[in-house]
């Protein structure tokens, strides 16, 4: 496999797709990040991540059907790829390695 390479917040976004599953759009996806971290984001920047995201391979995308509520307008859907889920395991591999590296005392301060 290629060398994963992923900012913070691409990696960020990647999970929450994954995590959202089939309603994975750019609103849903923005609310769930902001839940979670207490970011606030603008769309365009979750717009601009996935787009990254979807030319390195990691999400793919589709159209949704149009909804009334939404002015006869369409929703674009993320998943995430095959490559995208070997990407976050990769990564997740990699911070436990280094985090199992790290002196007891750091991870656990309480302790000394």
């Amino acid at each position: 496999m290629r060398k994963t390479q992923l900012g913070e917040f691409e990696e960020i976004v990647l999970l929450i797709v994954a995590t959202l599953g089939d309603n994975a759009y750019g609103v849903s996806i923005k609310e769930a990040i902001e839940l979670q971290t207490g970011r606030d984001l603008s769309i365009s920047a979750i717009h601009a991540t996935l787009h990254r995201l979807q030319k390195k391979g990691y999400v793919k995308s589709f159209m949704g059907g149009a909804s009334a509520e939404r002015g006869g307008r369409r929703k674009r859907f993320f998943s995430i790829t095959p490559l995208g889920t070997r990407a976050l395991h990769a990564i997740r591999e990699l911070r436990e390695q280094l985090w199992n590296q790290v002196p007891h005392n750091v991870v656990n301060p309480k302790t000394t």
